[in-house]
């Protein structure tokens, strides 16, 4: 009888088996590049004129981390719509969010079903045995069309083809869940039609338009019908809201409150319907409370704790900075009091400030990176900010947070590959409070985000094959 045959080698994770397949398909191809590159054109796969992925490796997960993450998030999300009941019964509370007057009177509007957020993000970093959380995106976040549809590029590579003999690899059906969350809220909000029309709604100008091209296209395989509209084409007839001569039943809203507010009149259609509860909207304009980034300010001051039990104060704990909105106050670090000006100057290198209402990485200063001089200029922007109140908004503190960084195969402008490290940004969907699937963005610099030039891949949990 003959000896069994030895078993074959194999790296030790899948990084290593996706690196070890990708360099002799390089190798054997001159145009794997360039044709993958078209893919990415040719799916839509673009900000503005940008394609989100000049990277050649998804990230990977496993089963223990997506089991993780899910408990972490999926608790956030359930705190963000108890903060939100919390504060429309509390003015004390409320006042802690510093949201700007027009936002509070939309966001005391009846609405017609509860849940503040049918879609929400936590943008966060994946560690071994943690997941850090930088903010929470409760209003309208982008990129589960582009995610999904990523995944499905990568899935067709031909390396995919070998790595699936080594490695079971999932995917997340993204879109298919965002319309299950966007149909369940309109049931909850009382529509009855079995395929209700549905609206995506933003500025036509936006880089993201073409993500809604790709959600139109799934939602009507799926058999909803779906309309893109800008705010503007937007009509109000009393009773029902309409575009391109579609009467609209549920709108999904990617526009975002800060733009319906700084351009009531281009949205006057809008908030119409919305204050006569005429169709269901979807993020209510209650998102706005869990989505201003004092939000984490509420979840770590003492001052809050009764809202939380005995577990949950230990999640947040664990996996939310501690966080406060800047101003001339006494409050406490850890239960060790602090006035807090001095200790924002003083523990500069271990701080971030940001605008506690910005999107795209705008306004936010790394203390680690920033000069003595600028930093103290900020503290006192912040400062100004919070005397001016109204429409001025806030700022928040917090503190810095580990990261996660990685190698990746990058497509430079030339075409040649060559190895670059990268944060990884990685970032939870939660459709109606349930992970869905998740957003992963590379960065070179701190910030991570495709807005300030960063790129993105797919995510897969990977088992290895037995």
């Amino acid at each position: 009888m003959s000896a069994a045959a030895a078993p074959s080698a194999m790296p030790q994770n899948p990084t290593d088996s996706w690196n070890d397949l990708l360099r002799p398909a390089l190798a054997k191809s001159p145009n794997f590049s360039s044709q993958f590159l078209a893919r990415l054109q040719n799916s839509k796969l673009t900000f503005g004129d940008r394609v989100h992925c000049p990277f050649l490796r998804p990230f990977f997960l496993s089963l223990e981390d997506e089991q993780r993450v899910r408990v972490v998030a999926e608790t956030i999300a359930d705190l963000g719509e108890r903060v939100v009941s919390a504060a429309l019964e509390d003015a004390g509370l409320f006042a802690q969010l510093h949201l700007r007057p027009e936002e509070e009177r939309l966001a005391r509007l009846s609405v017609g079903y509860g849940r503040a957020c049918t879609s929400s993000r936590l943008d966060a970093f994946l560690l071994p045995d943690s997941l850090k959380c930088a903010e929470y995106n409760g209003e309208a976040p982008a990129g589960a069309g582009y995610s999904e549809t990523l995944g499905q590029v990568f899935r067709e590579l031909p390396v995919m083809e070998k790595f699936f003999k080594r490695y079971q690899v999932h995917s997340y059906p993204l879109i298919a869940k965002l319309l299950d969350a966007l149909i369940a809220s309109y049931l909850d909000w009382g529509g009855t039609s079995r395929r209700p029309q549905v609206a995506i709604v933003d500025w036509r100008e936006v880089p993201t338009w073409s993500e809604f091209e790709i959600l139109k296209s799934r939602f009507e395989k799926m058999g909803v019908p779906v309309v893109l509209a800008d705010p503007r084409e937007l009509e109000f007839h009393g009773k029902t809201l309409s575009a391109h001569g579609k009467t609209i039943d549920l709108l999904y809203r990617r526009v975002l409150i800060n733009d319906i507010v700084a351009r009531p009149q281009e949205c006057a259609a809008l908030i119409k319907a919305y204050e006569a509860n005429a169709i269901c909207v979807a993020n209510t304009f209650r998102c706005k409370i869990p989505h201003v980034k004092a939000f984490f300010a509420v979840l770590t001051d003492e001052q809050n704790a009764k809202l939380f039990s005995n577990d949950e104060r230990e999640l947040i704990r664990r996996h939310i900075p501690w966080t406060r909105v800047v101003a001339e106050v006494r409050t406490s670090h850890y239960g060790d009091p602090i006035e807090l000006l001095t200790f924002i100057r003083e523990q500069r290198e271990n701080l971030v400030l940001k605008p506690s209402d910005e999107y795209g990485g705008t306004g936010v200063t790394l203390g680690w990176e920033t000069s003595e001089s600028a930093w103290d200029a900020t503290i006192e922007k912040a400062i100004s900010a919070v005397s001016a109140g109204g429409d001025a908004g806030c700022w928040i503190v917090q503190e810095r947070i580990p990261i996660r960084r990685e190698v990746f195969p990058y497509i430079t402008q030339q075409g040649s590959v060559e190895s670059k490290d990268m944060l990884v940004d990685f970032a939870p969907y939660l459709f109606r409070g349930r992970l869905a699937g998740f957003l992963t963005r590379l960065s070179a610099t701190g910030l991570a985000n495709v807005t300030s030039g960063g790129g993105q891949v797919p995510a897969f949990r990977v088992t290895p094959r037995r």
